[in-house]
């Protein structure tokens, strides 16, 4: 122990400008520096680690003196060591976050299939029951955004086993639902599912912005969202191949074994996900000493307003204290809610005319399209660090296609409507939850807390958007396609406000801060 402490001190006085930080959390380096030379001195290859650092602090820090950056400060990466990390972050973390979304908007939305296949006659519902068993979902999911995010971020649980956990518990609720004789039994399973689904998105929010800066979250954020939009295109492909060949198989219906099936496929990848999802950037098990401090200290250099870390309740109050917390909610509300089509797709494809099968092959081309067009808006968004002029375009995009639904029962147009007013409204998504981890970032908590209360007020749209399908107002659902329009424009007008608002205060910050500083992004 001697050795290593005297080995320790050596390496702090020879190489001080790579292992100290900012003085919020000073300690808390020495520790994990501390840590990583025991850990690398198991492996023998502390040579290559400290070299690597030093070389990507050395880099870092001449980037940050020769380069201002762009209108809020961010600089492109140019180091290698950072740039084959955030490569290692990307093969790890995103093709699992994306199957557990793909998975979890594939358990949730089945329902919808499941009416094309008389769900609805088997379980005898009338009126607007089937309508509540939609929105009951929303209401569990909702309960339990917050308490789960705030669990994440106080690192009381390690994030990749608590999320997966809950993946294993609502795929195990997605298949019960293939137990339900009536609607009693369908509106528990519903509002149990939204309970189990809820600490997976905003998780999966707070966990991307633990690792990505804001000139990169954007793509990532579209990249993972495309997991929501092909899961909602292939659904139809899914639940038509599932009807046609296990329908009626053991005096089991078909939307029984659409449920049975995908919830097994749920768990099982649930299992194989807790070896890859990461957990904190100092505590990841599959990065090196290095790269871990490596991934700490870029996402601290590119925080406006760094905070020191008071708690998750803490967290708490900063957030609901910050009144740009509830410009983006509302935001987030108004773009969901334009987005509400989403669990009645296959309904308004159906109003086209054609049969069953048609009608769900036809629900894949429109989400197709809206996917690539999401990762590109969100490459180019965080590209140029911009997000106002991108939302305006893609909402107005969607805000056209709404107004042509409502103003023609014309096939071949409504069919084009359902790619305008889908790729429009679907990519402004990582646009908007990338701006609320930039703005709201101060802290680990507070952002943790943000990005879960603005998905809480956007998913509430869920829940009264349900009632604005009736069968009643088919083929245009004409009040649906109508109060979409309005929902996109509102969109729009409030990603004005808050531009404006961020531009104001960047002005006071320039005023008060040295030229160098970073500053909001709009």
């Amino acid at each position: 122990m001697a050795l290593l402490s005297l080995l320790s001190t050596h390496i702090r006085d020879k190489y001080p400008a790579y292992i100290t930080k900012s003085s919020l959390d000073q300690r808390e380096t020495k520790v994990n520096w501390n840590m990583a030379i025991t850990k690398n001195m198991e492996k023998n290859d502390n040579a290559f680690e400290v070299e690597d650092l030093k070389d990507s602090t050395e880099k870092s820090q001449t980037r940050d003196a020769g380069a201002a950056g762009d209108y809020s400060g961010a600089v492109a990466k140019t180091d290698d060591v950072e740039i084959r990390l955030v490569r290692k972050l990307d093969y790890r973390i995103m093709p699992t976050l994306w199957a557990m979304y793909f998975l979890n908007y594939l358990d949730r939305n089945a329902i919808a299939q499941a009416r094309l296949n008389n769900l609805e006659k088997d379980l005898k519902l009338v009126g607007s029951q089937y309508n509540t068993c939609i929105s009951i979902l929303f209401v569990g999911y909702l309960l339990m955004q917050i308490p789960s995010n705030m669990l994440i971020s106080s690192q009381k649980v390690r994030p990749s086993l608590y999320m997966c956990m809950c993946m294993m518990m609502w795929a195990v609720t997605s298949a019960c639902t293939a137990l339900s004789h009536n609607y009693a039994g369908l509106l528990l399973t519903r509002f149990f599912l939204g309970v189990t689904e809820a600490p997976y998105y905003p998780g999966a929010l707070y966990m991307l912005s633990l690792f990505y800066t804001r000139k990169e979250i954007a793509t990532r954020l579209s990249i993972l969202y495309s997991g929501n939009i092909i899961a909602t295109s292939f659904s139809g492909l899914i639940a038509a191949a599932t009807f046609n060949t296990l329908d009626g198989v053991h005096s089991l219906a078909g939307w029984r074994w659409l449920f049975i099936i995908e919830g097994a496929v749920t768990f099982g990848v649930a299992i194989i996900a807790i070896y890859l999802l990461p957990d904190f950037p100092l505590t990841t098990r599959w990065l090196t000493p290095a790269e871990r401090q490596l991934a700490h200290d870029r996402i601290e250099r590119d925080t406006v307003g760094l905070a020191s870390s008071k708690g998750a309740k803490a967290g708490l109050w900063q957030a609901i204290r910050d009144p740009r917390l509830y410009v983006l909610a509302f935001m987030q509300n108004m773009h969901l809610s334009a987005c509400s089509f989403n669990n009645f797709f296959p309904t308004v494809v159906g109003s086209l005319g054609f049969n069953r099968t048609i009608t769900l092959v036809l629900t894949c081309p429109p989400y197709l399209v809206s996917g690539a067009f999401g990762i590109m808006i969100g490459i180019t968004s965080g590209k140029l660090n911009e997000r106002t002029w991108h939302i305006t375009g893609c909402m107005g995009i969607a805000l056209i296609g709404f107004i042509m639904s409502c103003a023609t029962l014309n096939v071949v147009a409504r069919y084009i409507s359902c790619f305008l007013f889908a790729s429009g409204a679907y990519a402004v998504n990582s646009v908007i939850l990338g701006w609320v981890s930039a703005t709201l970032g101060q802290t680990t908590e507070k952002k943790a807390v943000s990005l879960s209360i603005v998905n809480v007020v956007a998913n509430a749209s869920y829940i009264y958007t349900a009632y604005l399908y009736p069968k009643s107002d088919g083929p245009k659902y004409l009040t649906a396609m109508a109060s979409n329009a309005a929902f996109a424009f509102m969109t729009i007008a409030s990603a004005w406000v808050l531009r404006i608002w961020l531009q104001r205060t960047n002005k006071k910050l320039r005023e008060e801060k040295a030229e160098g500083s970073v500053f909001y992004a709009y």
